[in-house]
């Protein structure tokens, strides 16, 4: 289990949790009445309790949920599947009016006195929006210029959700206006993660979803940021790195369970992506 804050300023942060284990966990976080809390369920389901625990909301994977009230404190109590991914805006209402001044009639909880009122929403996460979040939960950059680039990413997100029309991502990527594109899209993700030992090609995967191979590589590229192949690279060696660190398993064992024929091909995967061998990790994280 992992939650890792991110304070950008006094009136913004960013909360990151991960379930990497093999059963629900809860995550806890004071929230006051003054944020507004846009929560982007990214892998699995989670479950958000309030009122203790006598009300709850649930998202399920690639929906995001709002709320804002400004009548009470609503501390973040969140059960999150294993597995489970969940990426957590709060600001400010100040700070957000700040940021949209001039674009306030986008923002339903500016019109006229809701904002002494609550507000409510849960939609589907949209392609472009994707891919931010999901870079900001594997951010790798130098932790310089952490705050800076996450105070960045934090505006893209909050224009992306709040663009409510679609036409930045159909000129990118027409047919992703259909939903069932989209679908298709994420079908083909659980594909490949359910087969990655023995992941079918390209072609084999567009025939399995019903859509052209040049639509796949496109769509899947907007959706989660990566080309098809590459995504399936980065999830069977971070998968790799839990079974290492579960220490159930030797380093042979780990390359035949993601799929690697020889284990020297695996260390040097690994090594690449990492910087260090399979063995150096783990003397590493055992420091």
């Amino acid at each position: 289990m992992k939650k890792e804050l991110t304070v950008i300023s006094e009136s913004c942060r960013v909360l990151r949790f991960y379930n990497e284990g093999k059963a629900t966990i809860t995550f806890e976080e004071p929230v006051t009445k003054e944020y507004i809390q846009m929560h982007f369920v990214l892998r699995e389901q989670a479950h958000f309790l309030y009122n203790q625990g006598s009300y709850q909301l649930d998202g399920t994977e690639d929906q995001v949920l709002l709320l804002f009230n400004t009548q009470k404190d609503l501390p973040i109590h969140l059960v999150l599947d294993p597995g489970g991914w969940v990426l957590s805006l709060l600001v400010t209402i100040e700070q957000l009016h700040s940021w949209f001044s001039n674009e306030a009639s986008l923002i339903p909880f500016f019109e006229g006195a809701s904002h002494d009122k609550k507000y409510y929403s849960q939609d589907e996460i949209r392609p472009a929006l994707s891919i931010t979040l999901n870079q900001l939960m594997q951010f790798g950059l130098h932790p310089s210029v952490k705050t800076l680039y996450f105070k960045a990413k934090v505006q893209e997100i909050l224009a992306l959700y709040f663009n409510r029309t679609e036409e930045a991502d159909l000129e990118r990527c027409p047919y992703l206006a259909d939903d069932e594109n989209i679908r298709k899209i994420r079908k083909a993700k659980d594909l490949l993660i359910a087969q990655m030992n023995e992941p079918p090609t390209l072609e084999g995967l567009a025939e399995e979803i019903d859509l052209p191979v040049g639509r796949l590589k496109e769509g899947f590229k907007q959706v989660y940021g990566d080309s098809v192949f590459g995504f399936l690279l980065d999830y069977k060696l971070d998968f790799a790195r839990k079974l290492l660190l579960s220490k159930s398993y030797s380093v042979g064992e780990v390359a035949a369970k993601v799929g690697y024929s020889t284990s020297s091909h695996f260390i040097a995967a690994f090594k690449k992506k990492f910087g260090v061998t399979p063995k150096k990790y783990l003397g590493d994280s055992s420091r």
